[in-house]
Order: structure tokens, then sequence, then C-alpha cells
């Protein structure tokens, strides 16, 4: 096995990479990072230039090839390792990003008659115009008693699969009516990969609604919703949803050629980034919490029974590891809450000052504010610049600040931010502990850990648990190559499940971060005030944040 290799390709939210690992011992070999030439699409669309509503985020498909075109030859080219030496590949996707393709498997933005219109392009995880969708089915759904209700925490995104479909049904019905099948990107990816579409068990699970035992919610539910949804499931839903670790097919020799793959390599079903993150940090069994940490937090946990938690994003059984049921909870901004600091909240004295010290702007800050003991700044705040996924699954919602003075500095601001999604995980992992799903232990990976000790330290004294770090730094693609040796099989080489993987393949840090004692303490008494402002705003006592929403909305007409 030392000369069998997979690759992973890791699809986030501003760029895709690809990492060749040994499948004898988990070593990253070669990796390679593609920017995505659209990025995030939030103001208007490429081409056209037609304008888009508050709360849209779209994505160009192409963007996702572009990663194969480039990340993938070069990391074998890296490397120096034949093709035939990989003998599988797997890929993860930020969730739920969905697109409309016709009847040939192309994307309507793809296409002369849809490309400028919104509502044919890709709808990134993070497209939140789908609330009074998400909010109705809610309250439908509620209405009617639905049992698969309480297995997401009592709420469906509007981050999700029917939010977004049934947005596009009320305001482009002809782009639905265009619409062959509505398909994660995850699964788009495998298809042109392999030349087949399946769906995976994790995004229908988590993001569609769909149970392994119960398949979708019912065709009278949807035709509650809206008589022309009735049919939904069978129609624009249709396919087979395969199990993590399933073999999709095999590479054809027309993405060989684009890759340098060997045709015929083994393509695993898709996953989501943070899902695959977990066996790649050796978590296999129950009770311990993996924290995908980057532009927003994805919380996984596995369990052994199934129950109800507030504002849980799913419990979906096999669907992060076989055997267990997997949890999942979120934070819809965490690393983007400092990006939007830095870029747009801070003076320029302090750009001046970290480029004479020659350190980026996160690092001048990171330094500055660690010279604060917990409680000096005197402020709290609201994690909430990107609504709240987790546990409030309100997606209106907005960010406070709370102590602000004549002298406040921008450094004090940055430790609130840091601390402020650090009481937002708190929230997450009391509401799991409080629910019997045991919360053990405690892992991070992802592009924070190993980027800022202060946030990790912080998460560890909220928190008041022992943090343990992944070695990787690019822990999902890991993750899903793992899973890509799955797919090909021991025979081939692999291996015929992901915890066999994980034992030989996942590595964590030595070093670990624990909890100060007496910031435990001080934590603990910001935390009670974090959550009389969490409450407050949060759950119905003062709509201030959305009622501001209103006036905005109706101002920028």
């Amino acid at each position: 096995m030392s000369h069998n290799y997979a690759i992973g390709i890791d699809y986030g939210t501003q760029s895709g990479r690809a990492v060749l690992v040994d499948l004898s011992n988990g070593r990253e070999i070669a990796d390679h990072v593609t920017p995505y030439p659209h990025g995030v699409i939030d103001e208007r669309l490429p081409g056209s230039g037609r304008p888009l509503g508050h709360d849209w985020a779209l994505q160009h498909p192409d963007d996702y090839l572009e990663v194969l075109r480039r990340s993938v030859p070069a990391v074998l080219r890296d490397a120096g390792i034949p093709p035939e030496e990989v003998i599988g590949l797997g890929i993860d996707f930020t969730a739920c990003t969905m697109l409309p393709i016709d009847a040939q498997g192309v994307p309507l933005c793809l296409t002369p008659q849809w490309r400028d219109h919104p509502h044919g392009w890709v709808k990134l995880w993070k497209h939140h115009a789908a609330q009074d969708e998400a909010d109705r089915l809610n309250a439908i759904a509620a209405a009617r008693g639905e049992k698969f209700l309480p297995r997401y925490g009592g709420k469906i995104s509007s981050e999700w699969m029917i939010a977004k479909v049934w947005q596009i049904l009320n305001e482009a019905p002809e782009v639905y009516e265009a619409t062959d099948r509505f398909t994660e990107a995850t699964d788009w990816v495998i298809s042109q990969l392999t030349g087949t579409l399946i769906r995976n068990s994790c995004t229908a699970g988590y993001k569609a609604i769909w149970h392994k035992r119960e398949g979708y919610p019912s065709r009278d539910f949807f035709a509650a919703l809206d008589p022309r949804l009735a049919d939904l499931t069978a129609t624009k839903l249709r396919g087979d949803i395969a199990p993590l670790g399933t073999k999709a097919g095999e590479l054809t020799p027309e993405m060989a050629a684009l890759t340098g793959l060997r045709a015929g390599t083994a393509v695993a079903v898709g996953n989501v980034d943070a899902h695959a993150a977990v066996p790649a940090v050796g978590v296999v069994s129950e009770g311990k919490l993996v924290m995908a940490m980057g532009t927003s937090i994805c919380h996984m946990l596995l369990g052994a029974e199934e129950v109800e938690v507030e504002g849980m994003c799913g419990v979906v059984e096999d669907g992060i590891i076989p055997g267990y049921l997997g949890y999942e909870a979120g934070q819809s901004a965490v690393g983007d809450i400092f990006e939007w600091f830095v870029e747009e909240g801070v003076p320029a004295y302090v750009k001046e000052a970290a480029a004479q010290e020659g350190v980026d702007v996160h690092q001048w800050l990171t330094e500055q504010a660690s010279r604060y003991r917990p409680g000096q700044t005197g402020l709290v705040a609201l994690d909430w610049w990107n609504g709240n996924r987790s546990v409030l699954v309100d997606t209106n919602l907005s960010g406070v600040i709370v102590g602000y003075s004549l002298q406040t500095k921008p450094e004090e601001v940055y430790r609130a931010l840091l601390e402020a999604t650090a009481f937002g995980t708190r929230t997450i992992i009391d509401a799991f502990h409080g629910s019997g799903v045991p919360v053990r232990e405690v892992y991070a990976c992802g592009g924070l850990p190993q980027k800022n000790r202060l946030l990790m330290q912080i998460y560890a004294d909220v928190t008041n648990r022992e943090i343990k770090v992944a070695d990787s730094k690019q822990t999902p693609a890991v993750g899903a190559a793992m899973f890509g040796a799955v797919a090909a099989g021991s025979a081939k080489g692999g291996y015929d499940n992901v915890v066999e993987a994980a034992k030989a393949m996942a590595r964590v840090r030595e070093e670990t971060f624990k909890p100060i004692p007496e910031n435990v303490a001080v934590y603990e008494r910001l935390y009670a005030e974090y959550r009389a402002l969490h409450d407050y705003f949060g759950r119905g006592a003062n709509d201030v944040m959305k009622r501001l929403r209103t006036l905005k909305d109706e101002a920028s007409r």
C-alpha cells in the first residue's frame, strides 16, 4: 500500500483544493488551491451585470470544473506520482449548494436561454433569500404535525434545498418548469466525473429532508406547501440515493484527459465538506464533537440514539459515519465576521501598523487582543452577522456589540468578535449536552485553528473543554480522499470502510488547548450576558433586527 494514493478535492466557498494522500499513513504528498474565477456572486450576474437582491449568493458551475483542470494535474505534477498509483478520488462540498440542470445535465446558467436569469445559477449555501419560503414551510409542517420536523431541531433552514426550490417556483416558475432536476453541486460534479448522476445520502438527509427509512416527506405535505410542488420528489428530486463510501462510478476518458488521472479510477459519491472532516481527525465513535472552522463553523457529533435537539441542522442515520446517528449544527458566520471587521471596520492606522511590522491585519489585531484578559474589553457581542443557524435557525437576525465607549480600540472589538463566536459554539454544545447527546471531547479542523492560537484558547476557556486540533490544514480534502480509497476497496489497495481508513490515515496534533480555570470563571459571567442578549433579541422579546431589515428592504426598492 505504500504506493497507493487517493485524491481528495474540497470545494469551499471561495476556492477548491486538491490533496494527494498516501493511503498507508494519511500523509499529504501534495496540495493545490484554485481560487474560483468568479468567486461568490452576490451583487450582479457575470456578463449581463443584472443586479441581485438582498441575501443572494450565487456561484458559477464552471469554477468547479476549473478546480479539476488546474488542481488535480498540479498535485500529480508536484508529487511526481504516476496516474496509475492513484486508485480513488473523492470530493466534498459546501452544502446546500444547489443548481438547476436540464435533461442533459447542463446547468441552466450555461445555456443561452437562462444565462441572464439569476434563478438559473448555482445557489451557494449562504444564499438566504428563501427565508420567506422557509418560514412558511416550517409553519405548515408544524401545523400538520410533520414528524420530520423534530429531526431538524424544529426548523428547516432557508439555506437548504426545499426552501431554495420553492423560491425558484415562486419567483421564476418558468425556470422551475425548464429544470429537469435540482441537484447538489457535489452530486453534479460527480456526474461530470463519472457520467452518472447519483445523489448522496449525506446532503439528501441533512439538506433535503430525506430519511433512510422513510424517504422524503409525503406528497400531501408538498401539496400543502404548494400544489405545484406535489410531485417534486418524484420528478425534479428523482434519482438513486447512495450512502457515503459508495462507489459512484469510474472516471470517464474525457475527465481522465482533463485531470491527468487514469480512466476507470474509482470515484466516491459526493460528501459535505465538514462531514468529510470527521473521519480525517479520527472520530469514528460517539461523544466527540468536531468543529470544521472556516468562514462558518459546522459542528458534527455522533450519537447512538435519535433525540430532538433545539436548532440542530439535522440528525441522519449513517449521515457521517456508518452505524451512528450523525448530528449537525452550525454557525453561519465565523471567519467571515473577522474578515468583515478587517475589511470594513478598522481605521487606517491599524493597516499601516501591520504593514510596518510585516504582518497581516488579522495577525496584528490578534497580537494586540491577546494582551487583554477575559472581560477587560468591557464588550460582549452576538455572532449573527450572517443570521443564526443554530440554535435559533433564523437568517433574519443580525449582529450586536454592547459596551462601546470613546476609549474602545479596534483590537478590543476584534477580541469581542472572537469571543462571540465561541459563545455561539458554547450554546450549541449546551443544546446537545442538555438534550442527552453527550459532548465529551472536542476536535477542531479547518483554516482557523492553525492560524489563530488566541481564538482556540478562547474556545477552550468558553466551552471549558480541551480542544484537539487536526494535523492537516486540508482536513475535509483528506477525508474526501479516505472515501475515495473506500470507493476503490481493499482489493484495489484501498479500504473496505471508512473506519478502517481512519485508523490508518487520521492524524491530530500532539499539542492541545486546555481551559485555564481563571479564564473559565470570567467567561461563565460573560456567557451569561451573551445568553441574555441571545434570548432577548432571538426569541421574540424584541424583534428590532427584523424591523430594521424590513425598513432596509423598503428603502432599497
